[in-house]
């Protein structure tokens, strides 16, 4: 399936200790709660080892929007400052954020 007219946010996240890999994660499912989200998809790596792909991360979010305006609701939306404070912020070492919208 194809998707069009979308706002497509990816985040990518490396730890400071592995052990806290299931906390993250417990913190990233919080997110799914905020309004305006068109879709999420929480995972870890899928260690498919080839040349291009990084296996190096600890887990990764994508989420759909309708639109830039919704995404930047979420971003202002107090579940997503609380998921930064309190998992973001004394868990991750590294965050690599991938945003994209269609071509047109």
């Amino acid at each position: 399936m194809k998707l069009n007219n979308v706002f497509v946010h990816q985040v990518y996240f490396w730890l400071k200790n592995e052990a806290d890999q299931a906390k993250l994660i417990e913190g990233i499912n919080t997110l799914a709660a905020i309004k305006g989200l068109k879709q999420i998809h929480i995972g870890v790596t899928a260690n498919t080892p080839r040349e291009v792909v990084d296996n190096t991360y600890h887990a990764s979010l994508l989420t759909i929007f309708d639109n830039k305006e919704a995404h930047d609701v979420y971003q202002d939306d107090p579940i997503h400052h609380e998921f930064l404070a309190n998992y973001v912020k004394p868990l991750v070492a590294k965050v690599v954020v991938m945003d994209s919208v269609d071509p047109n």
